[in-house]
């Protein structure tokens, strides 16, 4: 999948709530909505996947979750609060209803979402989403984000990668690619072109954790199986085989649950789903879902 520029004008606002809490998001495109809950990491100028989405004629509506960018961390309290939250984002904009993409640690979000406002949502995707508890206080990886990505270091954290993927893109990829993909790098290499490692620097230059991040380790515990079995909208299920950020059980637990359901497991290399090889296959799959709905 060759790299695509967003050719549409992104408008981002901001606005205060009824009880005095910042919420930020962004919209771009016309046609049917799409609302995103996107990634760790991440806010609403997240960029993978959109351009797909525009030249098909969507609109896409991303707020900015709770802790990230210039949304509240308040918002944050628990899901129930958040998603209500992003519930006002729909009704200032008069859309009844969306499709929702809820993608990695943004996949709470988007199951309680689809759970609580079934009036509201007209499908479900999960892209490499968090769908049970993930990361705890027993792994590697948690005591680590905790000390890097703690609201008081993030960004000097993200001026270093930023810094040296832009100075040593290669190298930096082939440094992280174990947090992305259980593939040896031989073989996460092979199925990665110079397209990809630069849509993956520029991902790291618009990456910031806010207190973001650290809202997402609490509440991945929080979603339970009742939430799962309550969603009755279509859902589709996209996830790398490969997957070492949020293991491919994560996508089997969601199909189990869900009864309106369909699992597509990846063979790409990795999370990053819109990266390298098989993403083609994830776009086709995915439009094929939207449009059914």
């Amino acid at each position: 999948m060759g790299e695509t520029e967003l050719c549409q004008e992104r408008v981002i606002d901001n606005f205060i709530d009824d009880i005095g809490r910042k919420m930020e998001y962004s919209i771009i495109g016309e046609g049917t909505p799409i609302l995103v809950f996107h990634g760790g990491h991440s806010n609403c100028k997240e960029e993978f996947g959109y351009a797909e989405l525009l030249e098909q004629g969507y609109s896409i509506i991303t707020p900015s979750r709770a802790g990230y960018g210039n949304t509240d961390p308040l918002l944050g309290k628990d899901l129930q609060t958040a998603c209500h939250a992003y519930l006002t984002i729909l009704n200032r904009l008069n859309i009844e209803k969306v499709h929702i993409i809820a993608i990695s640690a943004g996949g709470p979000s988007g199951i309680f979402f689809a759970s609580n406002y079934p009036e509201r949502v007209r499908s479900l995707t999960l892209q490499s989403a968090v769908t049970k508890q993930w990361l705890t206080s027993k792994d590697m990886e948690y005591k680590a984000a905790k000390i890097l990505f703690r609201p008081t270091i993030e960004k000097y954290t993200w001026r270093i990668i930023s810094h040296l993927s832009n100075r040593f893109s290669e190298f930096m990829f082939k440094q992280m690619a174990p947090s992305f993909s259980k593939l040896p790098y031989i073989e996460v290499v092979a199925q990665i072109t110079d397209v990809d490692i630069e849509m993956f620097r520029k991902m790291n230059n618009r990456q910031r954790s806010g207190y973001g991040f650290m809202i997402d380790l609490s509440q991945t515990g929080t979603i339970s199986a009742a939430d799962l079995r309550s969603i009755k909208c279509p859902t589709l299920i996209l996830h790398s085989i490969n997957d070492s950020a949020a293991p491919v059980e994560h996508a089997y637990y969601a199909q189990h649950n869900i009864t309106n359901s369909k699992l597509c497991i990846l063979q790409n290399w990795g999370h990053l789903i819109w990266l390298g090889h098989d993403s083609e296959r994830m776009y086709d799959e995915l439009i094929k879902f939207l449009v059914t709905y």
